[in-house]
Formats: C-alpha cells, sequence, structure tokens
C-alpha cells in the first residue's frame, strides 16, 4: 500500500476535524498510533503533523495588498499548480471566499505536500482545510464544503 502524506491528511481531517461531535483534541500519540494501526507508514504521519503544524503557525501570509493585486505564480508553483488549479484558485479570490492571505496559505500548504501527482480535487480538499483553520472564515468554509462534496456525490451517479 502506497500511501502518502496527502491520504494520511485526508483521514485526520474526515476523523477527526469534520467531526462535530468531537469537542476535544485527541492526544498526538494516540492519533498517530492510531495511524499506524490504519497502515500509514511513520514517515508519511510525521510529514502530516508537519504540514499541519505549518497550517496552524503559518503567519507570514501578507497582510495588506491591493484589491485589484494580481498574484504572479512561480515556476515551482506552476509546476506543481496546474492551470485547472491556479484558475480555481483565482475563482474563489474573485468569488470572495478566498482572501490574499488566505490564497497564499493554501499555495503554500498545497506546496508543501510534494506530491508528484497533485490534482484540483487535492486542491479542494487543501483550501478546505485551510478555511476550516482559520477564524472567522465559516461561511467561506461551507461554501467550498458544499463545492467540493456535490461534485464528489456528482462524479459517483
Amino acid at each position: 500500500m502506497k500511501e502518502n502524506v496527502f491520504d494520511v491528511l485526508m483521514y485526520l481531517f474526515e476523523n477527526y476535524y469534520m467531526d462535530d461531535d468531537n469537542a476535544v483534541a485527541p492526544d498526538r500519540d494516540v492519533v498517530q498510533q492510531e495511524l499506524s494501526q490504519a497502515g500509514f507508514p511513520a514517515l508519511q504521519i510525521d510529514r502530516a503533523f508537519q504540514w499541519m503544524e505549518g497550517l496552524a503557525g503559518e503567519d507570514n501570509a501578507p497582510s495588506m495588498q491591493a484589491e485589484r493585486s494580481l498574484r504572479l505564480f512561480s515556476g515551482k508553483e506552476m509546476d506543481r499548480l496546474d492551470a485547472s488549479c491556479r484558475g480555481f484558485i483565482l475563482f474563489l479570490e474573485q468569488m470572495g471566499v478566498l482572501t490574499p492571505a488566505s490564497r497564499e496559505l493554501a499555495i503554500d500548504r498545497a506546496m508543501a505536500l510534494e506530491s508528484e501527482d497533485f490534482d484540483l480535487d487535492q486542491l479542494k480538499w487543501v483550501i478546505l482545510m485551510v478555511l476550516f483553520n482559520q477564524p472567522g472564515q465559516e461561511a467561506a468554509y461551507t461554501w467550498v464544503e458544499d463545492l467540493v462534496f456535490d461534485d464528489a456525490v456528482n462524479r459517483l451517479h
């Protein structure tokens, strides 16, 4: 079984964060043990926790940008984020779902995954995780959540 960091993050998000009944955050050691028992490799588990720490500790996002500023992507970002991913980011920003700060955090977290086969579906989940962890972004989170789950249901039918 070839699991990657994204798979571990999805497991964590679906089992610990999206569950509204889970009022108390579980102990990291307990979660690591559960992930290991679920078959995830230790290296991928550690990388997933580092990714989450980067999400929680990110405070270098731009605080002020002009309302009509244009985001240029670096070569590495363009390699990771294809045209559909970049277009989706722009769409969410134009819709007011992503702020410049949350956009930068989403791009940073997408780049931190180091996945060879990163795609639009994974980007949507990264953005969902970013918005979930941003205070005051509940409406944006709900909007993207509906979009992600509507896409998943439409693909099943």
